[in-house]
C-alpha cells in the first residue's frame, strides 16, 4: 500500500547516514518524522503506487491531521523541513518531477530569546557534583568544559583522548554534519580534564562504577564505556534540582550563557561563530539580543525610580569572573 514511500524514505535515509553523514539526532529525528506519514497513510487507508502521487493535497491533509492531535508549530515546522529535504531530494534523483512542498507555505514561528544563566547560577551549579567522588568529579569535569567552551553535549559525549591537546589547550571538536573544528579551552578546564584522564579511580572497579573499558572516550559512564547524551541530560537534571534551579534549563543552556558572556566581554561575533561551530553568522547575532536583554535587566533593577527592584541574580557584564 505504501511501498513507493517505504522505499524512498529508506534510500533518503540512506542518503544522510552514508553520504551527508547527519548526526545520528537528525537521522532519528526525520525517520521519525517520515515514518509518521508512513502510518498516516496506513491508517487512512491511503494507497499509493507512484512517489508523484504524494501531491500538496494529501501533504495538507497529513499536516491538518498533526493539528487535529494538538501537535506543536514547532513540531509542525520540523516535519515540514523534513518533508523539503525529503522531496527536494527525490527530485534531484530523477524519482519525482515536481516537488509538492513548493506549494507549501511554512508558517512563522515567534523566536524566543534562548535563557542564559547569570554567574552566580553558573557558580551554584558547577559547585554540586561530590568531587571527592569519581563519578562526581567526572560530572564537575563536564560542567566546566561545558561552560569554557559552550560544546554540544553530542560533542562532548563524542570525546576521545587524542583529541585533546592539554600543552596547546585545545580541543578537536566533532559537530553538526561530523564537520570538525579546533577550540580553545581554559586552563582550568584542561587540569579538570586532565586529572580526571589520570584519576586512580578509572582503571579500578568501585562501589558506584565500573573501570575504563572503553580506552578512546574522554568521559565514561558509570559501566566505564563512553557516556551517552541520555546519560548527561539526566545527570544534567539531577544537578539541576540540587542547584535549586529551573527544569528548564538545559546542557544546551550553559552554550547560549558562554556565548552571552563571551559578547559580553568584547568577544566578536565572529569568533563566536567559529567557536560554536555554527554554519551561518545569523545564528549568532541572537546572542545581541540576549545581551541587550540583560543590559535592560541590570539597567531596570539598579535604576532609583525602577519598580522592578525585586530580589534576583543578574550579574553586570564585567563582574564576569575567569573560569
Amino acid at each position: 500500500m505504501t511501498r513507493p514511500f517505504t522505499e524512498a524514505k529508506d534510500t533518503f535515509i540512506r542518503h544522510l547516514t552514508n553520504e551527508k553523514n547527519s548526526s545520528v539526532h537528525t537521522v532519528r529525528n526525520y525517520l521519525n518524522d517520515l515514518s509518521g506519514f508512513e502510518r498516516f497513510l496506513i491508517e487512512e487507508k491511503i494507497e499509493i503506487k507512484a512517489l508523484s502521487e504524494i501531491d500538496k493535497h494529501l501533504l495538507r491533509r497529513f499536516l491538518a491531521h498533526l493539528k487535529l492531535q494538538n501537535k506543536s508549530k514547532r513540531t509542525l515546522l520540523r516535519r515540514i523541513a523534513c518533508f523539503r529535504s525529503f522531496f527536494k531530494y527525490m527530485k534531484r534523483q530523477g524519482r519525482i518531477e515536481h516537488n509538492p512542498m513548493e506549494e507549501i507555505d511554512t508558517p512563522k514561528l515567534e523566536k524566543s530569546l534562548p535563557i542564559s544563566l547569570t554567574y552566580p547560577q553558573i557558580e551554584r551549579l558547577l559547585g554540586q557534583p561530590e568531587v571527592n567522588t569519581f563519578l562526581g568529579f567526572r560530572d564537575r569535569c563536564i560542567m566546566e568544559l561545558l561552560y569554557s567552551s559552550g560544546l554540544r553535549i553530542s560533542e562532548l559525549a563524542s570525546l576521545n583522548r587524542s583529541d585533546f591537546d592539554p600543552k596547546g589547550l585545545k580541543l578537536k571538536v566533532r559537530g553538526k554534519g561530523k564537520k570538525e573544528r579546533l577550540i580553545p579551552i581554559t586552563d582550568s578546564a584542561a587540569k579538570w580534564i586532565t586529572d580526571y584522564l589520570v584519576h586512580q579511580d578509572r582503571k579500578e572497579d568501585g562501589k558506584k562504577h565500573k573501570k575504563q573499558v572503553d580506552e578512546e572516550a574522554i568521559f565514561l559512564s558509570k559501566w566505564g564505556k563512553r557516556i551517552t547524551v541520555r546519560s548527561l541530560d539526566r545527570n544534567f537534571a539531577k544537578y539541576l534540582t540540587l542547584a535549586g534551579l529551573s527544569s528548564s534549563i538545559t546542557p544546551h543552556t550553559i552554550r547560549h550563557t558562554i556565548a552571552t558572556h563571551w559578547l559580553e566581554n568584547g568577544m566578536d561575533l565572529k569568533t563566536i561563530q567559529l567557536l560554536l561551530g555554527h554554519s551561518s553568522l545569523s545564528t549568532t547575532t541572537i546572542y545581541t539580543h540576549v545581551s541587550l536583554s540583560l543590559k535592560k535587566q541590570v539597567y531596570d533593577q539598579a535604576h532609583p525610580l525602577s519598580e522592578k527592584k525585586e530580589c534576583c541574580e543578574t550579574t553586570v557584564p564585567q563582574q564576569l569572573k575567569k573560569t
